[in-house]
């Protein structure tokens, strides 16, 4: 379960952003889980199922799932893949302007581990392009923390070596471990890769969550996964009846499906006005949006069947409001989202925002907004922090620009600014 995710100094992000999905303290608890963590005042602490990221183009949202995706892929790749370069690839560092390419790119997240005896366990690395400059994990075990490893390249020789393991709780083989970590690889990385039995359980959160859905081609991608599933896996997962039974509710006139088991191909069945459903070719003669939602189910369906955690760009891109609402929906319910697993998307559609329409799916403490500075860097923010009143409309808010976010257009402008280079260039002609 994610709690909170730190990321500077990657892509438009320069300055230090910070997204939670801790429930507000003076919230209704009637969507927020409990994680199993005692809070100060007690109680445990309560976490969102979804967080929804708002704001204009080019303002950064994308950037932000994009740091979720960079860690994950750090964590991923680091041991073996990073062997190839000679310092650390892939690296984005802020580039509008020159201090930001020699400081470091931070990533860490706070998340929960265990089912029967929740853990919180904060983790992080900072990169620089040559090799991992400092990295670290704390386990906060009955709320007291415990530093399994801080590692800093740079640590003064009066401080201790550039590994301290401070707390008896990590057992692992510490001096193996250490030799096996070039400076261009996390620790993290190389202890799951030789199985050490503490490390991996992190080591495979990371495996498992932040699986980034992003519109346009990937969605070819996700939906010949999708059809792979229904082939893969059998009927006692209920994988199919669900899969069928979402593309009917999503009002697409499909029945159910057929699947070549030789090939693997699909057809939909589609509702006729005679006795019998006709069948039509995936890849030819269906639509873009059921290709769309189609492609959507699959990973969806699947993390929800593993409480994790998906991350979604453009929720709007391709699904109707409506469809996009619902998905929120689903991830809210308890029964439909048993395991607890959480939805973070970007989106330009306000009307997930308001209640005239949609009956507002989203809680103000689950709204972010994104936004540019004047030096070209990305804000984040909580809707919360621009203090809408209770009961306030915070779609016509959002819209009418009360809680920044949004472009800085007039009305017209965009017409006004094309008709002058028109006239512009008949003058000149």
């Amino acid at each position: 379960m994610l709690l909170r995710f730190r990321v500077a100094n990657h892509r438009s992000i320069r300055d230090e952003a910070e997204l939670t999905l801790v429930a507000a303290a003076d919230s209704s608890d009637s969507i927020a889980r409990d994680s199993g963590i005692a809070q100060d005042g007690g109680g445990h602490v309560l976490v969102l199922p979804v967080a929804g990221i708002f704001g204009a183009n080019a303002s950064g949202k994308s950037n932000l799932l994009s740091a979720f995706h960079a860690m994950r892929e750090a964590v991923r790749t680091s041991f073996a893949d990073w062997a190839k370069y000679p310092g650390v690839p892939h690296r984005q560092p802020f580039k509008l302007d020159a201090v930001s390419a020699e400081e470091t790119t931070l990533f860490e997240v706070d998340l929960v581990l265990g089912a029967r005896t929740p853990v919180r366990y904060t983790y992080g690395f900072e990169l620089s392009d040559d090799r991992v400059e400092a990295e670290w994990l704390h386990a906060y075990p009955g709320g007291i923390r415990q530093v399994w490893f801080d590692r800093e390249a740079d640590r003064p020789a009066e401080d201790g070596d550039e590994y301290l393991f401070e707390s008896p709780a990590f057992t692992g083989r510490r001096d193996d471990l250490v030799a096996l970590t070039r400076p261009n690889a996390l620790f993290l990385s190389t202890a799951a890769t030789l199985n050490d039995p503490q490390l991996s359980a992190l080591h495979r959160w990371f495996l498992n969550n932040l699986w980034l859905m992003t519109p346009g081609a990937d969605i070819s991608h996700r939906a010949d996964w999708t059809k792979r599933r229904l082939t893969e896996l059998h009927d006692d997962t209920g994988y199919r009846e669900r899969l069928v039974q979402l593309l009917a509710a999503a009002d697409l006139g499909v029945t159910g499906f057929d699947l070549d088991p030789d090939t693997g191909a699909v057809s939909l069945r589609h509702r006729t006005e005679g006795a019998e459903a006709l069948a039509l070719d995936f890849l030819t003669e269906e639509s873009f949006g059921t290709h769309a939602w189609f492609a959507f189910l699959g990973p969806m369906l699947t993390v929800l069947d593993n409480g994790t955690t998906l991350l979604v760009d453009e929720l709007d891109s391709s699904l109707h409001p409506t469809l996009a609402a619902e998905v929120v929906r689903l991830f809210q319910d308890r029964k439909a989202n048993a395991k607890g697993a959480q939805l973070i998307f970007t989106t330009h559609d306000a009307t997930l925002l308001g209640n005239a329409v949609l009956d507002r799916p989203l809680r103000r403490d689950q709204v972010w907004l994104t936004a540019k500075t004047k030096s070209g860097a990305s804000e984040l923010y909580p809707l919360v922090a621009a203090h809408p009143e209770e009961g306030e409309d915070l779609e016509r808010g959002y819209l009418r620009g009360r809680y920044g976010a949004v472009p800085r257009v007039t009305p017209g402008e965009i017409a006004r600014e094309v008709s002058w280079l028109e006239e512009k260039a008949a003058a000149t002609a």
